[in-house]
Formats: structure tokens, C-alpha cells, sequence
């Protein structure tokens, strides 16, 4: 078998198992070339993928997460395994991010068929199992290629507060070797605290996380992904921005200001006062070097009418996150 054919074969055979439980197709996108004519000639084995998303963990979504217009099938995880699969596979990424993840053994066993490794860190106290029916905790996770990346060593972190304490979130940080070039880099996975009133908290968690990869990089490229849970206007967003390492936030390319995009989710939820409360703003990011790491391409977002009337997440996307995907190249 040639390198592609084991990919073709496992997507071929996601996409049919989604469409004999959910007939309805995955929302699909175009990447965006980033490209000022210089690009076009670069080796492809310089370029490679990088997919941040948040999956929505399967132990809150038809529990505690409360979204009242997605149809309670399509949080099923029968509905929603497939649909999950076929976006990992659509893009031909080479290193996954990924946050709520509390179904690390089986995304592991479906990627290995195509030559993936996998490290996952849960949360010290996962919500997922104070819910009845779960999977374990969710944590984050890295994906990677395994004959394009070699993994030299990895880290982890538990985020501190400003009382020094350990919180409940956490990020997984890895050093790796392109085999192509021979470069070093260095990427990492987070996942903030969530909910309004906690800005204060996303800030010491942020602070304490760039301090450590301040630490931890020295000078190496770097990627940083993660959904925030923080608006581009909270200051643990600007603590990146502003940071000596010199961050870009790579979807911050798409506008001739720098401003970050209108939604990385949209959903629709049950409020504490009994009316509907829609969320539709961006709180996921990837932050790269911008010394040493080149965005080439980006994934677009999905418009409103792809989206739906239902929003997220909904028969046609498993998340109420979007998934981020980059085309990035080591300077």
C-alpha cells in the first residue's frame, strides 16, 4: 500500500459509518492562502497542519451543558463519534490539539492506523465524573505524524492561580523534531477556566503559563493552542498578545487590523432564568512565534447559514467549538 491509501481507506470508512447513523453531511470549509507569492514554491514537506479544537466532552454534553436547541439524538455519541472522526480526517492534519477530551483511547486507536501517537493529561477533577453516564475525565491532548515528527521529550503543567494553589486546569506541553528540516520546536495544549467571573482567574492561570513557557521554549519556535474561555478583550488573551515571546494569534491574519474573528462557537443554552442564552463570540486561539514559525494558511470558519438556525453543536457539527486548522512553515 502506498503512504495515502491507509488514510483514503479509514476516511472512506468514518464517512460511511457517520452517514448510516446521521444522514445529515459535516459542515465543510476551504483553507484560506495567507500567501504574498513567496510560498508558492516552498517544498511541501516544510509546510505542515495544526488543528486546535475543542470536541466537547461526550460526559457533559447531554447532561450538564444544557444546549435546548440540539436535537437529543445528535448528542448521542453514536450520532456524534463519527462526525468527531470525520472532521479529524478531513483536513490532512499533522498535529492535533485538542481540549475535552474523554475519549483519548479511542481517537488514539483510530489515528494510529495512519501512523499517529498520541499524549493525553486529564484534569485533576474532571466535571465529566460527577456526571451519571461518562467516560472518565476529560483533559487536553497532542496528536502528531509519526514519520514527520519525532517526539523528544514532554511536559506538564497544572496551572496556579495567584495564591500559588493548583487549579483544576491544565496544559500538556511537547517538544518535537521535524524529520524534514531537523528543526526543534516546541508545541502545548491548555484549556482555562470556563464561565463568566473567572476573568481574574483565566489572568493568573495565563500568566503562570506563559512564565512557564517563557522557561521551557527558550528561543525555540513555538505553538500555543487552546480554547481560552477568554474574549480577545481579557487581559490572559492580551498576556499572550504582549508576551516577550513574541505571539501572533494566527487567525488575526484574516483581518487587515489584527482583530480576531467574530465566533469560535455559537451555541445556544438554558439559562438560570429559565430564557434562552446565546454565546456566539471567540475564546479559542492559536498563538505561534511569529519569528520563527510562518502562517501560510488558514482554515475559514463556517458562516451562519452553514451553521444553522440551532447552532452549535447540531446533526451537522459534534462541538459547540470550531474546530482552528493552520498551515504553518519553521523559518
Amino acid at each position: 500500500m502506498t503512504e495515502s491509501e491507509p488514510y483514503t481507506q479509514l476516511i472512506k470508512e468514518v464517512r460511511e459509518k457517520s452517514q448510516s447513523f446521521n444522514p445529515s453531511p459535516l459542515i465543510k470549509r476551504d483553507f484560506i492562502s495567507l500567501s504574498d507569492g513567496q510560498n508558492e514554491n516552498m517544498r511541501k514537506d516544510n509546510i505542515f497542519r495544526i488543528m486546535q479544537w475543542n470536541l466537547l466532552a461526550q460526559g457533559l454534553c447531554q447532561s450538564s451543558d444544557g444546549f435546548i436547541l440540539c436535537p437529543s439524538a445528535a448528542l448521542n455519541w453514536c450520532y456524534r463519534q463519527y462526525h468527531i472522526l470525520e472532521e479529524l480526517l478531513s483536513y490532512s492534519v499533522d498535529i492535533f490539539f485538542l481540549e475535552e477530551v474523554d475519549q483519548f483511547n479511542y481517537i488514539k486507536t483510530c489515528l494510529e492506523k495512519i501512523n499517529f501517537d498520541g499524549l493525553f493529561l486529564p484534569k485533576p477533577d474532571s466535571p465529566c465524573l460527577y456526571e451519571a453516564e461518562n467516560f472518565g475525565s476529560d483533559g487536553c491532548a497532542i496528536f502528531w505524524k509519526k514519520d514527520k515528527f519525532e517526539l523528544i521529550s514532554h511536559d506538564e503543567c497544572i496551572l496556579l492561580n495567584d495564591a500559588k494553589k493548583k487549579t483544576n486546569q491544565v496544559s500538556l506541553i511537547c517538544k518535537f523534531r521535524d524529520l524534514a528540516s531537523g528543526k526543534v520546536f516546541m508545541c502545548a495544549a491548555t484549556h482555562l477556566k470556563s464561565k463568566p467571573g473567572y476573568e481574574n482567574y483565566r489572568f493568573q492561570q495565563g500568566k503562570y503559563l506563559e512564565s512557564i513557557l517563557r522557561e521551557k521554549a527558550a528561543g525555540l519556535p513555538l505553538i500555543l493552542c487552546g480554547d481560552f474561555n477568554a474574549e480577545p478583550s481579557e487581559l490572559v488573551v492580551q498576556v499572550m498578545k504582549s508576551s516577550e515571546l513574541g505571539f501572533r494569534s494566527a487567525y488575526s491574519n484574516l483581518s487587515e487590523d489584527g482583530q480576531e474573528p467574530p465566533y469560535t462557537t455559537w451555541k445556544v443554552r438554558s439559562g438560570k432564568s429559565g430564557k434562552n442564552e446565546e454565546a456566539c463570540h471567540t475564546i479559542d486561539y492559536i498563538f505561534y512565534t511569529e519569528k520563527n514559525i510562518k502562517c501560510v494558511k488558514l482554515l475559514k470558519l463556517p458562516t451562519a447559514e452553514q451553521i444553522g438556525p440551532g447552532r452549535l453543536p447540531s446533526y451537522s457539527y459534534p462541538s459547540d467549538h470550531l474546530s482552528l486548522a493552520a498551515d504553518f512553515i519553521l523559518l
